[in-house]
């Protein structure tokens, strides 16, 4: 059976409100997550991905509130990213609505907690962020963590096998380099990671053009995450799919709204 190529919005999440910026810089405002969420249900979003890209820990509360508020309004699967250091968290983010959970930092900082995770809950929650940009690595491709600012020297290829040997059920594979320029996907990174695992591959940076959707799933891609695209009317999800759908992919049916 073929299964359906899943185009996915990502709400990255700052003191309440959704931003977006290129490269994780210069950020502006981009709504409510809550009013953005349900229209993207209505416009036929496969998924939706929630992101706290803010730095207060203090927020955890408030957070879990937005969550639980946008878990309501969509009846699509939701994934949860953002501050995730320990099983007591995915289990709050699952109570909350999240149907999965993305990890980063933490993961990188004690690999235990991806077979801790899945061993809890089941690979099927758990989602692996890569923020991966070219470097000298044995691949060319480093992990980075805090939003691509501060480097860790891990190449990004041998930190994807490990994981996925811990347990991990998907990867969310960002190129900072890309991230927000809307010149494409990493079709190079894309290639290189789909090479060393068979696990579900989300791509995420770049996306501008109707091509580039298609260039990324050639390029091995089983999912397609992006951002300012949607946020700013660039494109409609409508669009993505019936470009994709008159290219042969199969896709599940968008809505009019």
């Amino acid at each position: 059976m073929t299964l359906s190529v899943r185009i996915i919005p990502c709400l990255d999440v700052t003191d309440g409100r959704v931003v977006k910026g290129v490269n994780f810089t210069n950020l502006i405002d981009a709504g409510d997550p809550v009013e953005m969420a349900s229209l993207y249900n209505k416009e036929g979003a496969d998924e939706l991905t929630f992101l706290d890209i803010s730095a207060s820990s203090s927020g955890h509360e408030m957070t879990l509130d937005v969550i639980r508020k946008c878990a309501e309004e969509v009846f699509i699967p939701l994934t949860v990213g953002g501050g995730i250091r320990s099983v007591s968290d995915v289990d709050q983010l699952l109570r909350a609505g999240a149907d999965k959970v993305s990890i980063n930092t933490a993961a990188i900082t004690r690999p235990e907690l991806i077979a801790e995770i899945a061993d809890r809950f089941g690979s099927q929650v758990l989602v692996l962020s890569v923020d991966a940009r070219r470097a000298n690595t044995d691949s060319g491709f480093e992990v980075t963590t805090h939003g691509g600012r501060e480097g860790t020297r891990m190449d990004a290829l041998t930190w994807v096998g490990r994981a996925c040997s811990l347990g991990v059920g998907e990867i969310l594979l960002n190129s900072m380099d890309a991230d927000g320029t809307r010149a494409g996907y990493d079709i190079g990174m894309i290639k290189a990671v789909r090479a060393v695992t068979s696990v579900p591959l989300i791509a995420s940076g770049g996306a501008g053009s109707l091509d580039d959707f298609a260039a990324a799933l050639n390029a091995g891609a089983d999912a397609l995450l992006a951002a300012s695209v949607f946020h700013f009317g660039i494109h409609r999800i409508g669009d993505v799919k019936r470009y994709l759908g008159s290219a042969g992919y199969c896709v599940r049916e968008a809505t009019t709204a």
